[in-house]
C-alpha cells in the first residue's frame, strides 16, 4: 500500500477547494476533513513539510499537478483546474481577508493572562532557567484621560535573581550599578490578523517600550508568508517581540520575533504609569518590597496555575493535543 503523503493531501484539498490557498490553509482544511491523520510524521510542524514540498513541487517539476497562484503569499491550486480562475482571483481573496472580523469564542481576552503567565514562569525558550512572575493590570482601575488610552500594558512581569545569585552579589549590585532586576511589559489580543496587527503593534510599543522587554502576545496568528514577513519586519524596527500562545499544546508556544533589550528603563513613563493606575503602583511596591526582603511572595502576583491543560479544557473549551 502506497504511503499517503503530504502532496496527497495537498491535491485532496484543492480539488474541491473554491480558490487558491496558502500552504498553511491546506494543512488546516486538511486537518478539519480528517486527512492529516494519514500523514506519518513526528515533526512539530507538519504544515512546515508540506510548504517545502508544495514550493519544491511547482518549482521543480514542469509535470507537477499544482500550480502557484501570485506571491507573498504563494496560494496553491490544480493545474487542471486553472480555468476556473478569475484573472482578478488573488485580489478578490486579499480584499476580502482584509475586511475578517476577530473570530467569536466563549472565552474573553483576559481569560488568556493564566498562559501567559504560566508560559513566562515555565517556558525555557522565553525565561532561559529564571523565575519570571507576572501580574495583571486591570483597565478600569486607570485615570482616563488626556493622551492616556494607550499606556497601559495588561501584564507587566518581573525576574530578580534572588534563587540564582549569592546574597552577597545581591548586596554588591544594589551599591554598585543595580542592574539586577528585569521588567516586562505585555499586550495581549486573542488574535492577530491583517485587519488588527497594525493597531495591536503599536499599542503595544506605546504601552510597553518602557520596560527592559516589550511583547505583543496572541493566541492566534494569521500564518500568511507576507503577514508573518510584516510582523517581523515591525519587530525589527520597533523592538517590540511577539508571542504565540498555543492553547492546544501550551508548551509549544514560542517567541515569535524576540524583543529588542533595553538596558534601562523609562522612568518618566513609570512614573506615569504609577499615577493613572494603582495596580501599577502597588505592583512596584511588591518588587521592591521582594528585593529588599530577598524573598518572593508569591501571592501578591498572578497565580501560576499548576494544571494548566486543565484550566484550557474547562474554561477555553479547547482540547488539548495528545
Amino acid at each position: 500500500m502506497a504511503i499517503y503523503s503530504f502532496l496527497d493531501l495537498a491535491f485532496d484539498v484543492l480539488k474541491v477547494a473554491t480558490q487558491p490557498l496558502t500552504y498553511q490553509e491546506v494543512w488546516q482544511v486538511g486537518r478539519e476533513k480528517g486527512l492529516t491523520d494519514k500523514i506519518k510524521t513526528s515533526g512539530k510542524t507538519p504544515w512546515q513539510s508540506l510548504g517545502a514540498q508544495l514550493y519544491v513541487e511547482v518549482r521543480d517539476n514542469d509535470g507537477s499537478r499544482f500550480m502557484k497562484v501570485g506571491k507573498r503569499p504563494a496560494r496553491f491550486f490544480l493545474k487542471d483546474r486553472a480555468a476556473e480562475l478569475p484573472p482578478d482571483a488573488v485580489a478578490k481573496i486579499e480584499k476580502e481577508e482584509s475586511k475578517k472580523k476577530e473570530k467569536k469564542t466563549e472565552y474573553h481576552e483576559r481569560d488568556l493572562h493564566p498562559l501567559l503567565t504560566y508560559f513566562a514562569y515555565a517556558n525555557p525558550t522565553f525565561n532561559r532557567g529564571r523565575s519570571i512572575f507576572t501580574k495583571t493590570i486591570f483597565h478600569e482601575k486607570s485615570q482616563r484621560s488626556g493622551y492616556n488610552e494607550w499606556i497601559h500594558p495588561d501584564i507587566v512581569g518581573f525576574y530578580l535573581p534572588l534563587d540564582d545569585w549569592r546574597p552577597d552579589v545581591i548586596e554588591f549590585n544594589r551599591l554598585s550599578d543595580n542592574n539586577s532586576l528585569r521588567m516586562f511589559s505585555f499586550e495581549m489580543k486573542k488574535s492577530l490578523t491583517k485587519a488588527n496587527y497594525r493597531e495591536a503593534y503599536f499599542q503595544a510599543v506605546s504601552n510597553s517600550s518602557w520596560a527592559h522587554e516589550g511583547y505583543l502576545v496572541a493566541t492566534e496568528i494569521l500564518q500568511d508568508d507576507e503577514f508573518l514577513a510584516e510582523l517581523e519586519r515591525l519587530a525589527s524596527s520597533f523592538g517590540i517581540g511577539i508571542i504565540h500562545l498555543d492553547p492546544s499544546d501550551i508548551d509549544s508556544s514560542s517567541i515569535l520575533y524576540p524583543a529588542r533589550g533595553r538596558d534601562a528603563l523609562d522612568w518618566e513613563t513609570i512614573n506615569k504609569l504609577c499615577e493613572q493606575n494603582s495596580d501599577f503602583e502597588k505592583f512596584l511596591q511588591d518588587v521592591k518590597i521582594d528585593f529588599e526582603s530577598k524573598r518572593i511572595h508569591r501571592s501578591e502576583f498572578d497565580e501560576v496555575v499548576k494544571d494548566i491543560r486543565k484550566y484550557i479544557r474547562d474554561k477555553l473549551k479547547i482540547e488539548q493535543e495528545p
